[in-house]
């Protein structure tokens, strides 16, 4: 008779928890460089320029934000539209293959959702404006202005050629991300193909928010279930159930604490990926708290301060002072540890 495999292990709401905070360096700030970090964490989502700077200050030890913008502009690390066509940062040879992974989804999307959409006139101006900056990087304004197209064209063009938003845009001080760069002049040229993009992409999923079902990865990364199951079949996996009773897959080795590490008191920028609905099965966010951090009277979620690994409460910066508004009283056993990292987030800020 056959061997029986053995039941996948099932894990409980906190321990994915615990190895989601792990995984993305909010257990514990690390001593990396940059472009590590990012590559750690799967990218780190960047509509508003200051998020990208205080993710990082939240999980790297001794982060400055001159830090990013050197990093940036020495093109170690970049800014582009990529997973669900929202901006990400990430690692210089992270975006070339993240963009090779997910460019045909985006595109398919765009042209269900848009039957305005004219192929072939996409594929003409994404020549011209290639043309445009071979000479170096320009302005959306400068752009639109030199192609002759409206606003509309240019939100689809970017499926039709690879672009980065380049510095000083786009950066703590300027936060405006309004200059652009071809990708492959402004990184160099990438030789991966889409389906090395995509198998790329599930396994920095896994390693940055891990473990976590196929409709978990495509979720984030904005790509059909059925893509994602045919890169996870190849794979070597890990297998777990959570309590419902889903499947788990994780890379081999990665880290699972044990449910009961403490975790620290962490500010979170808007956007943060933790929070998002990918993530769910974590409980980083409680569902309850939800429509206090993404609702519909603003475009974005707002920043937002863990305690024991869930979000607390929002908070804001305002006359120099870090306000938080919390859900519920603030436990005395962390008051004191809040009120250090306030004040640390106060310095940082000014």
């Amino acid at each position: 008779m056959p061997a029986r495999s053995s039941p996948e292990r099932v894990l409980t709401e906190r321990e994915l928890n615990r190895a989601v905070l792990a995984r993305q360096m909010l257990l514990e700030r690390v001593r990396l460089p940059i472009p590590r970090a990012l590559e750690r964490m799967a990218g780190l989502q960047m509509q508003y320029a200051p998020s990208g700077y205080i993710g990082l200050w939240s999980r790297i030890d001794g982060f400055r934000r001159q830090d990013l913008t050197r990093e940036l502009e020495r093109r170690r690390v970049a800014q582009g539209t990529l997973m669900r066509s929202t901006i990400h940062l990430a690692s210089a040879g992270d975006f070339v293959l993240f963009n090779e992974g997910v460019r045909e989804a985006r595109r398919s999307w765009l042209l269900r959702v848009r039957k305005d959409v004219d192929t072939r006139a996409m594929e003409a101006a994404a020549r011209r404006v290639r043309a445009l900056l071979t000479g170096g990087p320009l302005s959306r304004a400068e752009i639109l202005k030199r192609l002759g197209v409206d606003a509309s064209t240019w939100n689809g063009l970017g499926l039709w050629i690879d672009l980065v938003r380049v510095p000083p845009s786009g950066t703590w001080d300027r936060r405006r991300a309004d200059l652009f760069a071809l990708a492959d002049e402004w990184l160099g040229p990438g030789d991966a193909t889409p389906a090395q993009g995509l198998e790329h992409l599930v396994r920095r999923y896994l390693a940055g928010f891990g473990p976590a079902t196929a409709k978990d990865i495509a979720s984030w990364a904005g790509v059909p279930v059925p893509e994602v199951t045919s890169v996870t079949t190849g794979l070597s996996l890990r297998r777990f159930r959570d309590e419902r009773g889903d499947l788990l897959l994780d890379l081999p080795r990665a880290p699972l604490p044990a449910s009961d590490v403490p975790a620290p008191v962490r500010f979170l920028p808007t956007w943060d990926a933790t929070l998002l609905v990918h993530a769910r099965r974590t409980q980083i966010l409680r569902e309850e708290h939800r429509p206090l951090v993404f609702n519909t009277k603003t475009p974005h979620s707002v920043p937002t301060v863990l305690i024991d690994g869930q979000v607390a409460g929002t908070w804001s910066h305002r006359d120099g002072r870090v306000r938080i508004e919390s859900f519920g009283a603030i436990p005395r056993a962390v008051r004191a540890e809040l009120k250090e990292e306030t004040e640390r987030l106060e310095r940082f800020l000014s």
